[in-house]
C-alpha cells in the first residue's frame, strides 16, 4: 500500500506582514505596549481629594475651625458641601421625598426632566433641604443632597411650660410660607409626639424636635411648597431672640481676622517631582527613542 503525503501548505510571510503594518515613520508597532503606567503612583492619586476654593474651606480643612458653630455664629455662607461633610458627614441622614417628571415645551417638543426633593438631618440640631431638576433621576437627587447640605441650618429647641430634662419641641409659635402652603409651628408638652402630616413630621424629626403641634393652610398637596414652607418656619427659631440669647457671651472673633496671616499666605501645592539619577534622565533630541 503506497503511503500518500500530504502536501502541507506553504507558509507565507503574512503573520509577518501584519505585525510590521502600521511601523511607517516607527510610531505604530505594537499598540498594545501604548497607555501603561510609567512611574509610581502619585500620592493620593485615586481617590477623591478636596481642594477647597474659599478662604473658609481652606479654613476647615486646615483645621483652623474646630466647631460648625464657629460658621453659624458669624453668619459665613457656605460654598462648598464638603465642608458639611467635615463636620456632620458621618451623622446625616437624607431621605428623597418625591421625584416627579416636569416638562418643558420646545420648539423640538417636549423636553421631560425630573425634580428631586430631598431632606436631610442628623436628628439633633441640624436639618436642610435640597431641590433640584436635571435631565437623569440620578443627577437629580445628587445635586438636591448637595443642596441640602449647603442650606443646612441649626435648630433651637425649647421647652413647654417647665424648663425640666432636655429641650424637646419648639421654642416659641412659628411660621413659615411658600405659594399658597402656610406651616404654623406650635409648642406641644412632653410625650405629645409630632402632630402633623407625614410630610413635615419628617423634616422635624431629622431636625431633632421630639413633641410639636402643626397647622397648615393652602394646597398642601404642591410637595415641595410644603416642605418649604416648614422648612423656612424651622429657619425661624433663631430669628427671634428670647432673653436667655441677650449676650450672655461676648461675640468671638470672625475666623477670617484671626486666621488672616494664614489666609494671605500664598498657597503651595505639591507637584509631583519624578525620581531622576546621577546626571539626570534628560536626553538630547537626536537621542530620544
Amino acid at each position: 500500500m503506497s503511503e500518500q503525503t500530504q502536501a502541507k501548505p506553504a507558509t507565507t510571510g503574512a503573520p509577518e506582514e501584519r505585525r510590521s503594518r502600521g511601523t511607517f515613520g516607527q510610531k505604530g508597532g505594537d499598540r498594545r505596549r501604548k497607555g501603561g503606567r510609567k512611574g509610581p503612583r502619585r500620592e493620593g492619586e485615586g481617590k477623591e481629594s478636596w481642594v477647597p476654593t474659599t478662604k473658609l474651606g481652606r479654613l476647615v480643612k486646615e483645621g483652623k475651625i474646630k466647631d460648625i458653630r464657629e460658621i453659624f455664629v458669624h453668619s459665613i455662607p457656605v460654598k462648598e458641601h464638603q465642608i458639611i461633610d467635615h463636620f456632620l458627614g458621618s451623622k446625616l441622614t437624607d431621605e428623597v421625598m418625591r421625584i416627579s417628571p416636569v416638562q418643558k415645551q420646545t420648539t423640538a417638543g417636549q423636553r421631560t426632566r425630573f425634580k428631586a426633593v430631598v431632606v436631610i438631618g442628623d436628628s439633633q440640631h441640624h436639618c436642610g433641604l435640597g431641590i433640584k431638576v436635571a435631565s437623569e433621576v440620578a443627577t437629580a437627587i445628587r445635586g438636591a443632597i448637595i443642596l441640602a447640605k449647603l442650606s443646612i441650618v441649626p435648630t433651637r429647641k425649647g421647652y413647654w411650660g417647665n424648663k425640666i430634662g432636655e429641650p424637646h419641641t419648639v421654642p416659641c409659635k412659628l411660621t413659615g410660607k411658600c405659594g399658597s402652603v402656610r406651616v404654623r409651628l406650635i409648642p406641644a408638652p412632653r410625650g405629645s409626639g409630632l402632630v402633623s402630616s407625614p410630610v413635615p413630621k419628617k423634616l422635624l424629626s431629622l431636625g431633632g424636635y421630639i413633641d410639636v403641634f402643626t397647622s397648615s393652610s393652602g394646597h398642601t398637596k404642591t410637595l415641595a411648597n410644603f416642605v418649604s414652607a416648614t422648612f423656612q418656619a424651622i429657619k425661624k427659631t433663631y430669628h427671634f431672640k428670647t432673653p436667655d440669647l441677650w449676650n450672655v457671651n461676648p461675640t468671638p472673633i470672625s475666623p477670617f481676622a484671626e486666621h488672616s496671616k494664614f489666609l494671605s499666605e500664598k498657597r503651595t501645592e505639591k507637584k509631583y517631582k519624578k525620581e531622576r539619577g546621577e546626571r539626570g534622565d534628560r536626553k538630547e533630541r537626536g537621542d530620544r527613542r
